[in-house]
């Protein structure tokens, strides 16, 4: 009998599934490939959202907690994933400067903003009022990462590479049994196909597309990232990552001429050389209203759970909602409110009204 059959192998997945191995728990992973955000994923960790000048939820205790995962994961697969490099913002104005300079006067922001301009001119770049420096960011190559950990789980037998039917889900006194399989422990960790999920799609994944660049600029001598309106990240041999949009409506992982056009156009406002496209990929971020993961455990059958809605920054929060939720079922350790799917009890409710599924096991 397993511990944990855990549903999706993406970012939230493989952060569960590692918990899991490190405390000696017996696992098996389910994924269809159907879900693609984490592969296309900028893999960006920035302690701060810089539109508004503010910490992201958390961003201490999650900064420690990811370095400590990719540097376990790194070791564990003999492979570099993590790469520590300053992120600059550029100044687009006095104005912008001034702003960034009372921000970093705030406490709980004065550890991740530097407080020394930037002044260095990076060739085919203008910036006239120069760049601020957030502190302690970097980026996780997701692609290779999810790929050489699916080959990890592959080389192991951990990992079942089909669609998982939740109406094959029968419930026992001590877990589940999903078809020959026997778990104490259900994780749904699915991202944007959590809608096709009937035990958990009550809850508000509201899910954004967006698009990126893989571009060639030879002209463009830049070694580290650059965030504006979009974000230029330097991969060598004159190749470099640029996103992202985001759409709200569009459900589908299809590339798009509209965000392309929108990627073109801001890359051109930062930068003055040539380029060319040379990948144009897309994906949908399981993204929240309230901004808020989704983890926690059903209200009626407490074998499943869900570790969902990572949005734009699966990178740090993947290592450590997944403690968080490995924490609550072995040791009765209380979720962080803000994250817990207890906060949408009414839509459950109503729910169980208006839309109560035909196809559960009881």
């Amino acid at each position: 009998m397993l511990d944990y059959l855990i549903v999706g192998s993406g970012l939230a997945g493989i952060s569960f599934a590692e918990v899991a191995l490190k405390n000696n728990k017996s696992i098996l992973l389910i994924d269809n490939k159907s879900q693609h955000s984490s592969k296309v994923a900028g893999g960006l960790y920035n302690p701060v959202i810089l539109k508004r000048f503010s910490e992201v939820w958390n961003a201490k205790e999650q900064l420690v907690l990811m370095n400590d995962f990719y540097d376990r994961v790194e070791d564990k697969l003999q492979e570099k994933f993590n790469f520590k490099m300053p992120i600059l913002r550029k100044f687009f104005s006095i104005e912008e400067q001034n702003n960034w300079f009372a921000a970093s006067d705030k406490i709980n922001l004065a550890p991740f903003l530097s407080t020394k301009l930037i002044t260095k001119k990076y060739t085919s770049i203008d910036s006239p009022h120069d760049y601020g420096e957030v502190l302690h960011t970097g980026y996780v190559n997701t692609a290779l990462l999810l790929d050489k950990y699916q080959q990890y789980l592959r080389e192991n037998n951990l990992l079942l590479e089909e669609s998982f039917n939740s109406s094959d889900i029968e419930f026992l006194d001590f877990g589940i049994q999903y078809k020959n399989i026997q778990a104490r422990h259900i994780i749904f960790a699915e991202g944007f196909g959590m809608h096709k999920n009937p035990f958990f799609n009550y809850l508000p994944l509201d899910g954004t597309k967006g698009e990126l660049f893989i571009i060639k600029a030879p002209d463009l001598n830049l070694d580290l990232i650059v965030n504006t309106s979009v974000f230029i990240l330097p991969m060598g041999e004159n190749l470099f990552k640029v996103g992202a949009t985001y759409n709200w409506h569009d459900k589908t992982d299809a590339p798009t001429e509209e965000g392309k056009q929108e990627l073109l156009d801001r890359i051109k406002e930062i930068i003055t050389c040539d380029f060319e496209i040379v990948k144009h990929f897309g994906g949908v971020r399981p993204t929240v209203a309230d901004r808020r993961p989704l983890l926690g455990t059903h209200e009626v059958h407490k074998s499943l759970h869900i570790l969902n809605g990572l949005g734009t920054r699966g990178v740090m929060l993947g290592p450590a909602l997944a403690l968080a939720l490995y924490d609550h079922i072995e040791n009765e350790i209380p979720i962080p409110q803000e994250a817990d799917i207890k906060r949408f009890h009414k839509r459950y409710l109503k729910s169980l009204i208006s839309d109560q599924p035909s196809d559960r096991k009881k």
